[in-house]
């Protein structure tokens, strides 16, 4: 068994350690874009984008260790006052929306590690523009792959997102785009705008 794991764990592994990103005095939030020469617009290809991870993810290495933390939920483990309320199995039904949280963020991904990712479109899950999006998370002498392709109401993807967090999808009916409300004055022309439908994700906040 070892030595059928062997391979493949060199796979994930680069010959060059990629020394973690520091996180700019500037950087309010836990992730930041940085945009590649003559850039012009966001769906353009290229960049890379820098992850930082929040105050509060910090995990030591026992934490990590207990298979029950393992289905917890460390970066929301209370519902928000707006989920299922006044029902009954309100907190129950809040733990089984994601069970594998810790697991897939912290155990298999690096969300609380500061890494960088790149790519075709290294800040995003799918390219903007339809078609594929792939990407590597690097960690030191770790490369964590991740490959997307949707068009139309069709998505799949495998692997490291862009806040390094391990996922797949498999979706061939999405919801269409919705249409935002007009609003209608005399002074203004009336504007229809359209928004993507929010998926269903591992790690966005």
């Amino acid at each position: 068994m070892l030595c059928a794991l062997a391979p493949g764990s060199a796979l994930l592994c680069g010959c060059r350690s990629v020394p973690p990103p520091k996180r700019p005095a500037e950087l309010s939030g836990s992730s930041q874009w940085v945009a590649p020469t003559n850039y012009a617009g966001t769906n353009q290809c290229g960049g890379v984008f820098l992850h930082f991870p929040k105050e509060g993810q910090k995990f030591s290495f026992w934490t990590k260790c207990n298979p029950v933390w393992w289905f917890g939920n460390a970066d929301d483990p209370e519902p928000p006052e707006n989920y299922r309320k006044g029902k009954c199995c309100r907190q129950f039904m809040w733990r089984m929306r994601n069970p594998c949280h810790n697991f897939t963020f912290f155990i298999l991904g690096i969300e609380d590690k500061p890494h960088v990712r790149t790519g075709k479109y290294p800040g995003k899950v799918a390219n903007p523009n339809g078609g594929w999006n792939w990407a590597v998370c690097k960690y030191k002498r770790l490369r964590l792959p991740f490959v997307d392709y949707k068009r139309g109401r069709f998505e799949f993807y495998c692997g490291w997102r862009n806040g390094g967090n391990f996922g797949m999808k498999l979706n061939f009916r999405q919801g269409k785009p919705k249409k935002a409300k007009e609003n209608l004055t005399q002074s203004s022309q009336i504007q229809a705008q359209f928004s993507d439908t929010p998926m269903f994700i591992l790690y966005n906040r």
